[in-house]
């Protein structure tokens, strides 16, 4: 009598309480905000900017990308009452422009902090507070052990806390679970690249339109795209430069025998 083994079946992965699989984004236990761009929001965990968290916020040029990036989500923050602390930020922050953003100046703060040390010491006793909507931090000289502390402390913290940082620091190690790198586009766009967030690689970035709130009503359509104009202006012999603006044809060299 011969009996035949039982057809084997195809390997199944029971759903877990806290299973994730690195290409799918991952589930946010704590509260998140949303971003104020539709596009970002899509492609965060949770939907938007996560509190119990740090998000580190990289840009080519301090104090400039982050606010813009940042404005909707501290508009949010505002509205509901919350206090906004910016600590040592590189220029100083330009009320009217928050003002034209919608932001509620009553709900702004400004930390004046000199060294890396005293800026460190400043942003995680406001984190160990809890007692503000936001954080924004300007850190460039933190060292991965410093922002691995931030993140212990910020996992009890119900606030967003956003740390800015220049560009060189993508390559750098970091405990931030999010991380993100803003950069301006000829047409009133930010680029935004996510860096790192829990779930699969992004390939291309995200483009997000972005025009100043001072200047939108003032934008006629051609300066909508200024790229488009500046295209349309060039004259033949000029080769548009890589970043936008125009350089010159690269001269011949004359034969000095037949001049």
């Amino acid at each position: 009598m011969t009996t035949t083994a039982p057809a084997t079946s195809p390997l199944r992965v029971a759903a877990l309480p806290g299973l994730w699989r690195g290409s799918e984004l991952g589930c946010q236990q704590a509260a998140t905000r949303p971003t104020g761009w539709d596009a970002l929001d899509r492609e965060l965990p949770g939907g938007g900017w996560p509190s119990r968290a740090l998000t580190e916020v990289l840009a080519p040029q301090p104090a400039i990308m982050e606010w813009r990036l940042l404005a909707p989500v501290l508009r949010q923050v505002a509205a509901g009452g919350g206090q906004i602390v910016a600590v040592a930020p590189p220029r100083q922050p330009y009320l009217p422009g928050l003002q034209l953003e919608g932001l509620d100046e009553r709900r702004f703060v400004w930390v004046q902090a000199e060294g890396p040390a005293e800026r460190l010491w400043v942003t995680e006793q406001l984190i160990k507070s809890n007692a503000c909507g936001a954080v924004l931090a300007w850190l460039p000289q933190a060292r991965p052990e410093q922002l691995r502390r931030l993140q212990v402390c910020a996992q009890s913290c119900d606030g967003l806390v956003f740390l800015c940082r220049p560009e060189p620091a993508r390559h750098a190690s970091s405990a931030a679970p999010l991380r993100l790198f803003a950069a301006p586009r000829p047409d009133w766009e930010l680029e935004v690249h996510i860096l790192k967030r829990r779930g699969p690689t992004l390939e291309r970035p995200l483009l997000l339109a972005s025009r100043p709130a001072g200047l939108a009503p003032l934008l006629t359509p051609r300066l909508q795209q200024p790229s488009r104009l500046l295209r349309q202006n060039l004259p033949q012999d000029v080769v548009p430069h890589a970043v936008g603006r125009p350089a010159p044809a690269p001269r011949t060299r004359r034969d000095p025998a037949i001049q």
